[in-house]
């Protein structure tokens, strides 16, 4: 683990915030998360905290069973504002929880849920090549987002560079939203357990293929992001009324 990264007390203090994209009619989250974090068991985790967005701040977890199920849990106000807004077409399960974030250390996190009851920890750190991209990344402008050319090197770079697998960071999410997943730095996850409903899910593991959930991938292999997310607005008016409603 790298001591000289402190993401325990970063990320802990981050703040609510209702926002809006710079980009004409787009809508937006910014925070950090679990990208993604398959298990030898065939199960995959990802967690997502947006202190920061259009409508109310929000964590989720989301779980994939060995035969490909989708399920997300979220801790929000309601669900459309959340996660499943744009993800849940493809599950089996969206439901509302109580969802707990408990730093352990500068990089270690443990994500506790109550139904169904989730004790899940994660160990991340940073490479020396992390170091370097995550010093570039941040400073690069938001416009670099906006060229599709762009977009597919920084693809190839996760892909043949930090082994991530083939993800797609712009694309058709399974509500019909076109986004833009923004990752501004990132950590390796090779330390984690989970116990899901008293079941543990096995040990982190490194896939052939990528995690899929509609036609969206998530890596390979374990990765906290921190970072953002845009979609195009799909229908401004229910755009406006979520607004006003969750004012």
């Amino acid at each position: 683990m790298d001591r000289s990264v402190d993401l325990a007390t970063e990320l802990s203090r981050l703040s609510p915030r209702r926002g809006s994209f710079p980009w004409p009619n787009h809508e937006y989250v910014r925070g950090w998360g679990v990208f993604g974090l398959p298990f030898d068991s065939g199960h995959v985790l990802a967690l997502r905290v947006f202190p920061e967005n259009d409508f109310a701040p929000y964590s989720t977890v989301w779980h994939r069973t060995p035969n490909g199920s989708w399920s997300i849990f979220a801790d929000a106000p309601r669900l459309d504002v959340a996660c499943p807004r744009y993800y849940g077409p493809a599950c089996r399960v969206t439901s509302l929880t109580h969802i707990e974030l408990k730093w352990l250390g500068p990089m270690s996190l443990q994500i506790t849920m109550r139904s169904p009851r989730l004790d899940w920890k994660v160990e991340a750190t940073e490479t020396p090549l992390l170091r370097i991209l995550n010093r570039i990344s941040p400073s690069l402008p938001l416009w670099t987002w906006k060229a599709d050319v762009l977009v597919h090197a920084r693809e190839f770079m996760a892909k043949s560079l930090l082994d991530m697998g083939s993800i797609r960071m712009r694309g058709m999410m399974p509500s019909g939203h076109i986004g833009t997943l923004m990752p501004e730095r990132m950590y390796f996850i090779e330390s984690s357990t989970a116990t899901l409903d008293d079941v543990s899910l096995g040990r982190p593991t490194h896939l052939n293929e990528p995690p899929v959930i509609g036609n969206v991938t998530l890596p390979c292999r374990g990765v906290l992001a921190v970072g953002q997310a845009a979609w195009k607005i799909l229908d401004p008016g229910e755009y406006q009324r979520t607004r006003a409603e969750t004012e």
